[in-house]
């Protein structure tokens, strides 16, 4: 029997932990901070890259993909980038390994096989993207170039966590050029919009959109834009960026371009990205106490098929009406698993699945197939149903469009219960104590009172709100004037 997990409101960190693991999403790998994704959870990432892929296309973009190792020069060119991710490099030094002749069987690093020059494994890959960009773009109908690549990144974490913060993570990373600045920002703030609707529309998470402080930007962006998700125990999450690059990367690697009036100009520049972070969005949003609750929309398997017999004659004719079933439905695109082990009992394989979060589970037994009916059971509030076989595809297409809806909702109104709104220091520290979530207080707009404050709290400064008002206040810490309400959060 799959193994019953912490309750989240006695230790949210070991739930996590517990559903990662039990739920066969991951596990930790013999390389410290790196993690194994086991099918069932690449299967999720698989599907996340599938719709996230079409929407790039759909907006012009195309895929590519460049090294993995950055040389050490083209990594420094850009000095504020470099600076940005300098302490969580790792770097590659030498190319080869010889036996240890003072202990054998040991292999040791070969003294006479260093590199010329040391290569920075990527943690991201704006430097090697631009310095190949400057072969490309020559003129203004080299633009706009729209290049996104589907890759690995290295980033050397001291504190590691499945999905939400390894060594080794997977992601996508845009890397655009244009001709003018409103055109790069444009392409900035609509990555940004496609991130949002992704998230909310496949992974029923609401999210809200706005740009960091200067101090929380990517570095060597002018503007970063971002998407803010809240999580059950009220901590906030980033779950994706799209950055205004300006024209620092097109300085710092001489990426020019002959404009259609002939005269030569730096390309303005964008990147944008999302990570298997958003997995653990997904868990940490919707799943309980029995286990992971997976959206419709993204589920490896939307339905699961159990049959139930008591021999081998009712067996016979009761997979026949299930894989009769498993095969109307798929016929129709709705992903499902058909599970006839007989090494396993009916209760296991429900608490099996309910661990494993598929929206619906249908039950099959003799007394079913003589009734013409199956028995449908919903994952995120766990009712039960019972419907005629003949209308079964209409039945679970609006049950699956329900669950997805349902589940956006709850996460919704979560988040709205827990945006509270604060005019003073004291109440924003009883409110962050006490209850959490984000909060929408005034800031002076100083990197000086932010610093305070994280210093002070833990808290930061998740976004700006695009749709935040502007509104006459005073900063809850320096009592300096304020014209808008930022949102505050403690974050993973």
């Amino acid at each position: 029997m799959p193994k019953k997990l912490t309750p989240r409101d006695k230790d949210y960190s070991k739930w996590y932990n517990e559903i990662v693991i039990n739920a066969d999403l991951a596990e930790n790998s013999s390389v410290r901070g790196c993690m194994v994704i086991k099918p069932y959870g690449y299967s999720i990432w698989e599907k996340m890259q599938y719709e996230l892929d079409k929407m790039f296309k759909m907006t012009g973009h195309q895929n590519a993909y460049f090294p993995l190792f950055v040389p050490k020069s083209l990594f420094e060119a850009e000095e504020k980038n470099a600076e940005g991710f300098a302490k969580e490099c790792a770097v590659v030094t030498h190319y080869r390994l010889k036996n240890d002749e003072n202990n054998k069987g040991k292999l040791m690093v070969d003294p006479n096989a260093k590199l010329d020059e040391e290569l920075v494994v990527r943690p991201t890959s704006e430097a090697v993207i631009w310095n190949t960009y400057k072969s490309w773009i020559q003129s203004y109908r080299d633009l706009p170039l729209l290049i996104n690549q589907w890759a690995n990144v290295v980033r050397w974490e001291m504190r590691t966590r499945l999905f939400l913060r390894t060594s080794e993570f997977l992601w996508q990373e845009g890397h655009t050029a244009h001709s003018t600045k409103e055109e790069a920002l444009k392409e900035a703030k609509l990555m940004n919009q496609v991130y949002a609707e992704f998230v909310e529309n496949f992974m029923a998470i609401p999210v809200i959109q706005g740009t960091k402080s200067v101090s929380e930007r990517f570095a060597g962006a002018e503007e970063t834009y971002c998407i803010e998700a809240l999580m059950q125990d009220g901590k906030a999450l980033q779950a994706g960026t799209s950055h205004f690059l300006g024209q620092n990367f097109a300085k710092a690697f001489d990426v020019k371009f002959t404009t259609n009036s002939g005269k030569l100009d730096y390309v303005w520049a964008t990147s944008w990205g999302v990570s298997t972070r958003l997995i653990g969005a997904l868990i940490m949003t919707h799943s309980d106490d029995k286990g992971l609750v997976l959206p419709p929309n993204l589920a490896p398997y939307q339905v699961v098929i159990i049959p139930i017999y008591k021999d081998s004659n009712e067996r016979k004719y009761v997979e026949k009406i299930a894989e009769d079933l498993m095969f109307k439905l798929q016929s129709q695109n709705i992903r499902v698993k058909y599970d006839n082990r007989d090494k396993f009992k009916p209760g296991f394989k429900f608490n099996e699945y309910e661990l494993k979060g598929v929206p619906i589970r249908l039950v099959i037994g003799p007394k079913d197939v003589n009734d013409g009916t199956v028995e449908i059971v919903r994952r995120d509030n766990f009712s039960k149903e019972t419907v005629k076989q003949n209308e079964i595809f209409k039945e679970i297409r609006a049950r699956l469009n329900e669950i997805q809806n349902t589940l956006y909702l709850k996460a919704k109104r979560f988040q709205e219960q827990n945006t509270t709104y604060v005019d003073n220091y004291k109440d924003f520290k009883e409110t962050l104590n006490n209850k959490g979530g984000f909060i929408a207080a005034h800031w002076d707009g100083t990197n000086f009172t932010e610093e305070a404050i994280k210093k002070e709290t833990k808290a930061t400064i998740r976004c700006i709100p695009l749709d935040s008002k502007e509104e006459k206040g005073s900063c809850i810490y320096s009592g300096n004037p304020s014209n808008k309400r930022v949102l505050f959060a403690k974050s993973y």
